[in-house]
């Protein structure tokens, strides 16, 4: 029989059936023509997928196991409906490994939506039906595919609304770099709507030659910053040397 792992709901099953936590495993009553069966679900499995399996007698283990698990109380172990997941379990190997191999899906995932397919369909499939076990196998292996292409269809998105938030939030202004050298020329706005509005710095670093600063000396920032004696005033020209602060 095909290994079911350590981890997952499949492997969970196999103990839950196989060691149940009261002690002894459950076994099915199978009339079989004239015959009663007692059955292990290892001999129910046996029967369904071994080497010497018997079609007439995969038929009687399904139709007894689904009423048994349809009549069984609602609240109870469910033992009954247990089993009859575990009998399908061989039965959907084959697809859940080739959905493993083709998509980036979770393991455990898909065998949560193939058990609930089973749950599912055992509600409705006609226990009499020579192909009960087939309808529940195939059901279960409907709701792999599904979940599956379900999954790898959806795209992660951005979510605008924090996007937007961060887009519109207020980044506080940079302080400019100070120059290591030469003067910084600071305006300072009057108190009144005309004119500047915000302080406005230049900086103009001093050439050198041979050691010697040959740029512009301070006379010289001093009659490039001033006004027209007809004009306006608009600020207050303030000058310092570089790295000095305000």
């Amino acid at each position: 029989m095909t290994s079911t792992g350590t981890a997952g709901v499949f492997a969970r099953i196999d103990r839950d059936v196989l060691r149940p936590p009261g002690g002894a495993s459950p076994s099915l009553r199978v009339d079989l023509g004239s015959r009663t069966l007692l059955l292990s679900p290892e001999d129910c499995r046996r029967a369904l997928y071994g080497p010497l399996r018997d079609a007439t007698l995969g038929r009687a283990v399904w139709r007894q196991a689904v009423t048994a698990a349809r009549h069984e109380p609602r609240d109870g172990d469910g033992a009954g409906r247990l089993l009859v997941v575990w009998l399908a379990l061989p039965g959907l190997y084959r697809n859940l490994h080739r959905i493993l191999r083709r998509w980036r899906v979770g393991r455990a995932d898909l065998e949560a939506e193939a058990v609930l397919a089973v749950l599912t369909a055992l509600d409705a499939v006609d226990p009499g039906s020579p192909d009960t076990g087939g309808r529940l196998v195939k059901e279960a292996v409907n709701g792999m595919w599904a979940y599956a292409k379900r999954v790898t269809r959806e795209i992660p998105v951005i979510d605008v609304a924090v996007f937007a938030e961060a887009r519109d939030a207020a980044v506080p202004p940079e302080e400019p770099a100070r120059p290591s050298e030469g003067w910084e020329l600071h305006i300072t706005p009057p108190p009144r709507r005309e004119g500047l509005y915000a302080t406005l710095r230049f900086a103009e670093p001093p050439a050198r030659r041979g050691g010697r600063r040959t740029g512009p000396r301070l006379p010289d920032l001093v009659f490039r910053a001033r006004r027209h004696e007809e004009a306006d005033r608009i600020g207050t020209v303030v000058l310092r040397p570089a790295g000095t602060g305000r």
